[in-house]
């Protein structure tokens, strides 16, 4: 059914057409609205039997999800930023454990200092936890993959993140197709646990585990990563069948066939990016987009695939690695590796900063005329960034950095001399 509706409360429909058993809820924006959601429908007996739990902390709500999922209960939690690093140790227990909890990421950068508005570095700060992450481009896909990731943490026994860009596509109202019950349930069916803890055959779940096998458990989660990489387009095919739509999937391409650059991102950027290359291929320039949809495991093989044809390629991301450079590009020079393309970095977005597609059109036309730096910060004000790094060789007590930077760019009012 199509409606026009908030990103997060599609996605709460989503998950509550998949039927969890327990909801484990602690708000912090921008996922807020989705756990609000889900609990209105708990409430008002929409969605049933389904327990939602209030607790108090990110950390305790992943906390509860392990415990009900090892108790054979489909499970859901939701969060970000902060929230993401708070649950960390659980974070990495839950999969650890091969329990198939499913939660959403509201994309949102990590402070200091303190930012609420989107970018990709919570998530990514996770990418080694053993958590399967797959990206959402529009609403349309948050939805889609959300049911998708019930079906893919169940059958692998592992969790899984779905994760959406906070507030571009949370809070945004958009045309969404809803699903009918009928078609979720013959699409994803009635969870049966691979392990559960039952009184009547008692087992444990979490044994201390010594050097004579930890090992083999770890590599182990890394085979299941592996084995996604056939499940995860599977699932998706299977999707398509059933609601006749492509969504889910480890990458997708856009305008890729005979393009001497390919750039490659993930996320919301994805439509800005692609009307963007729509303005270029106008112009005779070739020029096409990967976007990748399946982060971890990540999908060497097919991106491989994608690039092989290029001469160069320019990885945009909303994240990365302080003292190093791009995130995603480390992985995708990995799939380069023998093959020799040229590669840049753009580093676009931290914070909220808008992603424009004059900019857009600036950067790639560089890339294309093999003019841009290696590693870009797109729009970074160097000014201010000079200012500061003169104010700290000149003196000592130079203060915070944040609030010198606000003062530069007029954002808050200088001291009175």
């Amino acid at each position: 059914m199509l409606k026009q509706m908030e990103g997060s409360q599609a996605v709460a429909q989503a998950v509550a057409l998949a039927r969890p058993e327990v909801i484990c809820a602690y708000p912090i924006s921008p996922q807020t609205h989705i756990v609000e959601g889900l609990g209105g429908l708990v409430k008002d007996g929409s969605l049933n039997p389904c327990e939602f739990i209030n607790v108090e902390s990110e950390f305790a709500a992943m906390s509860v999800a392990i415990g009900s999922s090892a108790a054979g209960a489909r499970t859901y939690t939701a969060t970000a930023s902060q929230g993401l690093l708070f649950m960390a140790e659980a974070v990495y227990n839950a999969s650890g454990l091969g329990l198939p909890i499913v939660m959403t990421v509201a994309n949102r950068a990590i402070g200091a200092p303190i930012n609420i508005w989107n970018d990709h570095s919570d998530s990514m700060s996770q990418r080694d936890c053993g958590w399967i992450q797959l990206f959402a481009e529009s609403n349309q896909e948050a939805v889609d993959v959300h049911l998708q990731a019930f079906k893919l943490a169940e059958e692998l026994s592992m969790p899984v993140m779905v994760c959406m860009d906070g507030f571009i596509l949370t809070h945004a109202y958009e045309r969404v197709d809803i699903p009918d019950q009928a078609d979720v349930d013959a699409f994803l069916p009635p969870y049966e646990p691979r392990q559960v803890l039952d009184t009547s055959d008692p087992v444990s779940i979490g044994a201390m585990v010594g050097p004579e096998a930890f090992m083999e458990v770890r590599y182990l989660a890394h085979a299941k990563q592996l084995m996604a990489l056939d499940v995860i387009p599977r699932i998706s095919e299977e999707f398509k069948a059933r609601f006749g739509r492509n969504s889910g999937g480890l990458i997708r391409t856009y305008k890729t066939e005979g393009a001497d650059t390919i750039v490659i991102a993930l996320g919301s950027v994805l439509g800005t990016i692609k009307d963007t290359i729509d303005e270029m291929q106008a112009d005779g320039i070739k020029i096409g987009v990967l976007g990748i949809q399946s982060f971890r495991p990540f999908p060497i093989a097919a991106v491989r695939a994608v690039l092989q044809g290029a001469k160069k390629f320019v990885v945009l991301e909303k994240s990365f690695s302080v003292g190093l450079g791009g995130v995603v590009s480390t992985d995708v020079r990995l799939a380069m590796t023998g093959i020799g393309l040229k590669g840049f970095t753009i580093i676009a977005g931290l914070g909220g900063r808008a992603i424009t597609k004059a900019s857009l059109h600036r950067a790639f036309r560089e890339a294309v005329a093999d003019t841009l730096e290696q590693t870009t910060f797109l729009d970074l004000d160097w000014r201010i960034v000079n200012r500061q790094l003169e104010r700290e060789a000149q003196i000592r007590r130079s203060g915070p950095i944040a609030e010198n930077l606000l003062r530069d760019v007029g954002a808050i009012a200088s001291k009175v001399a």
